[in-house]
């Protein structure tokens, strides 16, 4: 029997692969899908893993059902905040990265220490594109260490690995 948690990965699964059970070409939808190559070289790294666009999305379908994505969206935040040119935007971004997950009661609130929170918070005065890079790397750190292993170990990462193949369940629903 199929859990609910289970249907719910692999219907974000089908939406994130976009596959259809429509009469379109293997060729053309084999397109949307990973390769096994791929799909192996996530289970060598979060590193890997997370520069490849259907990874991270897979690990995020993953950290949702864990209840702890704020991990990666944290994480991605970051990313993109020191990709940032103008000062202004710079400025006004790293508020709403802190309001969102550094600030206490935060809607996304990450767990950090008080020494790491507070060092963000003097930084808000003049963000730099390193302002939250201490934070970024313990939330790297925590995911590597204990949500990724889980990840590997998946009966999400197994499945992704069969539909690499060809194979797996959700082919079959």
């Amino acid at each position: 029997m199929i859990g609910e948690w289970q249907r719910n990965w692999r219907t974000r699964i089908r939406y994130l692969l976009k596959i259809t059970s429509s009469s379109k070409s293997m060729a053309r939808r084999r397109s949307y899908r990973p390769t096994v190559d791929e799909v192996n070289q996530w289970a060598q790294s979060l590193d890997k893993l997370l520069s490849h666009k259907y990874g991270k999305a897979a690990f995020r379908i993953f950290l949702k059902s864990e209840f702890c994505e704020e991990n990666i969206e944290f994480w991605t935040a970051c990313e993109e905040f020191r990709t940032i040119s103008s000062l202004e935007k710079l400025s006004s971004r790293a508020r709403s990265i802190y309001e969102e997950f550094i600030q206490c009661d935060a809607p996304k609130e990450i767990n950090l220490d008080y020494q790491t929170k507070d060092a963000i918070v003097q930084s808000l005065c003049l963000p730099s594109l390193t302002c939250f890079l201490l934070a970024q790397k313990k939330v790297f750190s925590l995911m590597e260490n204990n949500s990724y292993p889980r990840f590997i170990h998946s009966e999400l990462y197994k499945e992704l690995c069969a539909i690499a193949r060809g194979e797996g369940q959700y082919l079959k629903s």
